[in-house]
């Protein structure tokens, strides 16, 4: 897999390991870093509309997080079980995780006992040669994510210390429940901003993408999610784009799933079902003129795709700014505004 050229060194203390809420922000409060071809500004997110213009449509994606993560026993210790996607067939990928990090010692047929005695039974990796991610079968009374709103709880990584309750990890335009993590970069919006910023005529259109688990390891791609982009959206999408406006999604999530909706010339049609699609020096953007997100990790696969709308150069003077600055990264800390026109 091509690496990112956006290369910086991110200290240990740059993780926010709390919700801003509990350091006494409110969500729209986190900072903002615009960057585009004028140069960096930095702001609060509740500051957005002044780098937006009327007639910006901002892509929204409207899928729930889940509270998938779950205990299991297996060899008569607790680990945790991620549930990362439902496939057609009504298997789940999921990934086995000790405190440490992934587990790469699964088995097939093995089998291993959840709460209210629901069984895992891991059948193959899912991808071949591969093994920190698995299909699995899963007995269960009734549907899974009812059974994981009963028995499960947010995943959260080694930065995140202590347990936060699943509202946290929802954004103010989850409706439909079904990602693993979070579709982190909507959480500044409020109901507010959202308000302030449609008064100010600029659009919003939904999709619906849900994320997987997220790949610890550098270098690893992206692997297939399921996605929805209606037909509402790509007409509008393919509007905006004539009368000169911007389109912008907020997350990598909503990039993905409109271009992979997108044709060579840029064209947006309804479309649904499963995206492989990987951004990147081969497949540069064709639909999504900028983007709002969170900071990415080193050598993190996401640091192609922001390459893939914005440019390497723009990126890399994002992310020297957000270092000198000392912005937080992941899912609680600050977000950045990439936009290449």
């Amino acid at each position: 897999m091509t690496a990112p050229r956006t290369r910086f060194d991110l200290a240990e203390d740059r993780s926010a390991s709390v919700p801003p809420e509990a350091r006494g922000l409110a969500r729209d409060e986190v900072r903002l870093l615009a960057a585009g071809p004028e140069g960096v500004h930095h702001a609060a997110f509740r500051d957005l509309a002044a780098f937006l213009n009327p007639g910006d449509l901002l892509i929204v994606n409207t899928s729930g997080t889940l509270p998938a993560a779950v205990d299991a026993v297996r060899d008569d210790h607790v680990i945790a079980i991620h549930f990362s996607t439902e496939l057609d067939d009504g298997t789940w990928v999921v990934e086995l995780r000790a405190p440490g990090g992934p587990l790469l010692d699964g088995r097939a047929g093995e089998r291993l006992s959840l709460p209210a005695g629901a069984v895992v039974t891991l059948r193959e990796p899912h991808v071949a040669g591969a093994q920190r991610l698995w299909r699995a079968k899963i007995e269960v009374e009734g549907e899974i994510p009812r059974y994981l709103a009963k028995v499960g709880r947010p995943i959260r990584y080694g930065y995140v210390p202590r347990a936060w309750p699943l509202p946290n990890y929802q954004t103010v335009f989850a409706l439909d429940p079904g990602s693993a993590e979070m579709p982190s970069a909507a959480r500044p919006f409020t109901a507010e901003l959202v308000a302030q910023l449609v008064s100010r005529g600029v659009l919003f259109a939904p999709i619906l993408l849900h994320t997987g688990v997220s790949s610890p390891e550098a270098g690893e791609p992206p692997y297939g999610e399921r996605f929805r982009v209606p037909a509402t959206t790509a007409a509008l999408v393919n509007w905006v784009r004539d009368q000169g406006g911007r389109v912008i999604a907020v997350g990598t999530t909503a990039v993905r799933a409109i271009e992979s909706a997108a044709n060579p010339g840029g064209l947006v049609t309804a479309a649904a079902g499963w995206t492989e699609l990987v951004l990147g020096p081969d497949r540069p953007a064709r639909a999504v003129d900028g983007l709002i997100t969170g900071l990415h990790a080193p050598e993190a696969s996401h640091l192609l795709l922001l390459e893939a709308v914005v440019g390497p150069e723009l990126v890399q003077r994002a992310y020297d700014a957000a270092v000198r600055r000392e912005y937080l990264w992941h899912e609680f800390g600050d977000v950045s505004l990439l936009t290449s026109r």
